[in-house]
């Protein structure tokens, strides 16, 4: 089965506060992954991690690896990484 994920020791910090810890973890191509948690727990944080839109926070730091297609995903262009993986949101926000 074909790895589209690989997330490898990904750190994730709001400022001082540590919210993923080494989260290791592949996501297999034309295959369901739910992720499953209380509120808080950092779902969506990680989801956010796949298309980069943590790029967009400021405060925001990430260490480890997330690869896509075997390609770093920091190395990719954020728009074009962004046509390839969408994100539906709980609450619509168009146009922002």
């Amino acid at each position: 089965m074909n790895e589209i994920f690989k997330i490898k020791n990904l750190d994730l910090y709001y400022g001082e506060k540590q919210v993923l810890k080494n989260v290791n973890m592949n996501i297999l191509e034309n295959k369901v992954t739910a992720f499953i948690g209380p509120s808080g727990c950092g779902k969506s944080t990680l989801l956010r991690c796949l298309n980069r839109m943590n790029d967009l926070i400021s405060t925001c730091k990430i260490d480890g690896e997330i690869l896509y297609n075997d390609k770093n995903i920091m190395e990719l262009q954020a728009m074009n990484l962004r046509k390839d993986i969408g994100m539906v949101f709980k609450s619509p926000n168009p146009f922002q």
